[in-house]
């Protein structure tokens, strides 16, 4: 397991950037339910070993408990965090690419104050100003903040799903999340389509 470091947040501390942000989606490939982004503020630690949550990495490579006891950790310690969800039908009206991009806007919006810098995994957030963002090549395997922001909006997305498979029984979505598993390919083929699943992704090809 390649755990992710505080390296970029410490260089953004040095330079007086105290409120450092990272940003991350989850569920952007997903068949059904929303795409969620989460965005996680940690408290600048000088020097770089943070004393935070041990064992922070990219959220898709952790056991579901392990990623549930560490986002109860990060929400704990953090300075400040948010959500940012879009929901299926925005996403089948503008498509999963706009979608994501207004996910990111929504978490940043939803913290209590304007980070000083965004650490962002991937690509920049094209409604925000790019000269306080850095998009990092997996940025969820590299630093902190990004992983912590992932892990949090990935247990949140899981738990909603949860919730969503008692409206929308026999799809599994409990299970899957929403991914395009054969699970889930088979059970779209047996009772079809519902609400929750994203019509822009040409699942037609499934019944």
């Amino acid at each position: 397991m390649f755990y992710a470091t505080s390296d970029l947040e410490s260089k953004l501390w040095s330079q007086g950037k105290l409120l450092v942000c990272g940003v991350d989606e989850v569920g952007r490939g997903c068949f059904a339910g929303p795409v969620v982004a989460g965005a996680v503020i940690l408290p600048p630690q000088n020097p770089p070993n943070l004393p935070m949550p041990s064992g922070l990495a990219d959220s898709k490579l952790l056991k579901p408990e392990v990623r549930e006891k560490l986002a109860r950790e990060i929400q704990a310690m953090a300075l400040d965090y948010a959500i940012g969800l879009v929901e299926v039908d925005m996403i089948n009206q503008i498509g999963i690419g706009k979608a994501t991009q207004l996910a990111f806007v929504r978490a940043i919006q939803g913290l209590k104050n304007p980070p000083d810098h965004i650490l962002i995994d991937a690509f920049y957030i094209n409604d925000l100003d790019k000269s306080n963002q850095q998009p990092v090549k997996d940025g969820d395997k590299l630093s902190v903040s990004i992983a912590a922001a992932s892990i949090v909006a990935k247990v949140y997305r899981d738990q909603l799903m949860r919730e969503l498979d008692a409206q929308f029984p026999g799809y599994g979505f409990a299970i899957h999340k929403g991914y395009g598993t054969k699970l889930h390919q088979s059970a779209i083929k047996e009772k079809g389509l519902c609400l929750l699943h994203r019509t822009s992704f040409n699942l037609t090809k499934f019944l």
